[in-house]
């Protein structure tokens, strides 16, 4: 039976009793001599002054770009990857474009906006481009953020960290299905986020102007459409176009050790969340049941290609195994429990972006993985959201569990009932058994080719470039720069994720850190070191911050170029017109073949996050600027080159440093 229970901060109860009918408890017999009364804050992370969705309907729509403005951007970041001859040519097909089918093209995306004002032109394109990828979710798709440890070493055990982030986690639910989770803003001024004035003032506003009244004290209200997918959720395999499924009316958490499915309610009709004490227990239960490997892991297929895993699945309907694959789809989350620990950084890197594929369930939103040592990550499956949401979530459900642990070290588990928890038992003819394990096999040898490294630099961080007045993720994008020109003699396509949460249905825009004022600034570092004053190559990596800033800025604000002719493409299509020229032309695809793609998250709980490379020839470089260091994880498949990379890397960073202090390069 499920029943309600206080967060008590690890604190020990000896006893429990309802006090009123409000659903107060009162705590008695602490071990830390302390006597409270709780009310059912212990169903939530936290109780929000402004409800979670008060600001959709009012947030600004993201803006259609000027097609002109989007051409002269596209034209920029294609000069520095283009001869003379190259760039005239594909100046001409671009403004062939702007005048032309480009026009046309324009003209009916933003007729269909307008018709469309409850999203964004991008969300629905952008969503069929996830789902109607063919290419497996893991290694081209998932991503994945390591968690810190707990700060206290006790807490880290497998079972006590799982049962501790698994509450939390329900709570981080319960709070959003009750509108208590604090909305996502961006403050300027950090002062207003702790302002109840404020808060009052704007929870009283009508949501049709909740926005306007934020803006008043630079607040920026930030989309929270994605998280309805966070829980309860996954990624259907279809033959061509995928499916994204929710229930949110389950109940029931999907936990996954040695390649074996288990599922066990959390949660009761009402939202109360069984007691930690139960969770332990069914654990526990799951660790001791758990103590082999299947034959067959049913795990493999979520690795596949995704029309083939469509194909298998319905195979697997038909075999009877229905109401088993709606119990892993309606999950609440996934957990998987794993039998390993990482020695270091670099083998968790591979535990958690891909692991060894029978203990994932690659399609769920998203799954908590915990080693055998207490380690804990997240890999989400894409298609659904950005790391926006997944950080907000982490960041949550750290700061709760690690605040405000469910249970404490040598707790003893509650008893167990053996009808709770269930034991997924799936039908398999010679077919289906055929597909796992081609699927495994293909799945090994993938990932024999994947190479992650591991990079930190130690002598400055945030604090000092913000000291020099630069932007620490310009400086960052330089040095990546620097590092491809020292390491393969020319500048190289770049991606940088940039949010654009700031508006309704707002997915991503890609910053292009590639510019003609980095491409002569590498140059000049790597070929002309000598022929440069210190003065000189300092103004040169202002000028790229300037820029780097600027681009930012653009990006954020809708303004960028990728996300307009993503979605023009993508109309040109749909309406199965001709492809035009435009798209056609060997420098877009260039452009579009990204060696150096680069996202970061920063956040206080993540240890260290990654993703693989987009490019069979490319290096996927997640990272992290902190107040006194950096660090990054980069991913390829260039087993050799991505060693020389972080040698090269180590050295542009240096070189950047001594001109910052004003010593002269050698």
């Amino acid at each position: 039976m499920i029943r309600p229970w206080p967060a008590c901060g690890g604190v020990l109860l000896r006893r429990l009793w309802p006090v009123g009918r409000r659903g107060y408890w009162r705590t008695v017999g602490l071990t830390e001599g302390i006597i409270s009364e709780l009310d059912t804050d212990h169903l939530f992370v936290h109780r929000s002054t402004i409800p979670t969705m008060h600001f959709q309907n009012s947030l600004p729509r993201l803006p259609v770009p000027k097609l002109e403005d989007t051409i002269r951007r596209y034209l920029a970041a294609q000069k520095p990857l283009l001869d003379d001859d190259q760039y005239r040519n594909t100046e001409r097909i671009a403004k062939e474009f702007e005048k032309g089918v480009g026009r046309k093209l324009h003209r009916t995306l933003v007729e269909s906006d307008k018709k469309n004002k409850h999203t964004s032109y991008i969300s629905d394109p952008w969503f069929d481009m996830y789902l109607c990828a063919r290419d497996p979710v893991v290694l081209n798709f998932n991503p994945f953020v390591a968690l810190n440890p707990d700060p206290k070493e006790a807490y880290n055990s497998q079972i006590l960290r799982a049962t501790n982030l698994v509450v939390s986690s329900i709570k981080f639910l319960n709070s959003l299905k009750k509108q208590c989770l604090r909305p996502d803003i961006y403050y300027v001024d950090p002062k207003w986020s702790k302002s109840r004035p404020f808060k009052n003032f704007i929870r009283f506003l009508p949501t049709s102007i909740s926005c306007f009244g934020a803006y008043m004290v630079n607040a920026y209200p930030l989309d929270m459409s994605q998280y309805k997918r966070l829980f309860n959720s996954s990624r259907i395999p279809k033959l061509n176009k995928d499916e994204l499924f929710t229930n949110e009316w389950g109940r029931h958490l999907l936990v996954m050790r040695n390649g074996h499915f288990y599922v066990f309610d959390v949660l009761d009709p009402v939202g109360n969340i069984l007691h930690p004490s139960e969770i332990q227990a069914q654990l526990i239960y799951i660790l001791q049941d758990a103590d082999r490997l299947p034959e067959f892991s049913l795990c493999y297929l979520t690795t596949e290609d995704r029309n083939i895993w469509a194909a298998v699945r319905q195979q697997l309907v038909e075999a009877g195994n229905e109401d088993n694959l709606q119990k892993i789809d309606s999950a609440v989350f996934c957990l998987c429990l794993d039998n390993i620990s990482p020695k270091d950084d670099t083998e968790l890197s591979h535990c958690l972006l891909h692991g060894h594929g029978f203990n994932r369930w690659f399609d769920k939103s998203f799954s908590l993985i915990i080693t055998s040592d207490g380690t804990a990550g997240i890999n989400f499956e894409h298609s659904w959201g950005d790391g926006v949401a997944v950080i907000r979530f982490v960041n949550e459900v750290y700061r709760n569990s690690t605040r405000h642990p469910a249970i404490i070290p040598l707790h003893s588990p509650g008893a167990l009932s053996a009808s709770t928890c269930e034991r997924l038992e799936f039908r398999l003819n010679d077919s289906i058994l055929s597909a796992i394990n081609a699927a495994r096999m293909k799945f090994d040898e993938t990932n024999k080719k994947i190479s992650v490294g591991m990079f930190e630099f130690r002598k400055f961080g945030k604090e000092f470039l913000v000291k020099q007045k630069l932007s620490p993720d310009a400086v960052f994008q330089l040095a990546c720069q620097m590092s491809a020109y020292r390491q393969f003699g020319k500048i190289m396509s770049s991606y940088e994720a940039c949010s654009t949460a700031a508006f309704k249905h707002g997915r991503t825009e890609t910053i292009r850190p590639t510019s003609v004022l980095t491409k002569q600034c590498s140059r000049v570092f790597v070929e002309e070191r000598s022929k440069h004053s210190v003065s000189d190559l300092r103004n040169m990596i202002d000028e790229c911050s300037k820029y780097h800033r600027r681009l930012q800025l653009e990006a954020a604000l809708g303004k960028g170029f990728d996300r307009h002719l993503f979605a023009l493409k993508h109309l040109s299509v749909v309406r199965g017109d001709p492809m035009p020229e435009f798209f056609l032309d060997s420098a877009y695809q260039k452009l579009n073949h990204i060696i150096l793609s680069t996202s970061t998250l920063p956040s206080p709980a993540v240890l260290i996050g990654g993703f693989g490379p987009v490019a069979p020839d490319g290096f996927g470089i997640g990272y992290n600027i902190f107040d006194t260091w950096l660090g990054c994880n980069i991913t390829s498949y260039l087993k050799k080159e991505l060693p020389e990379f972080l040698t090269c890397l180590e050295y542009s960073l240096n070189d950047i440093l001594d001109v910052l202090e004003g010593r002269p390069l050698a």
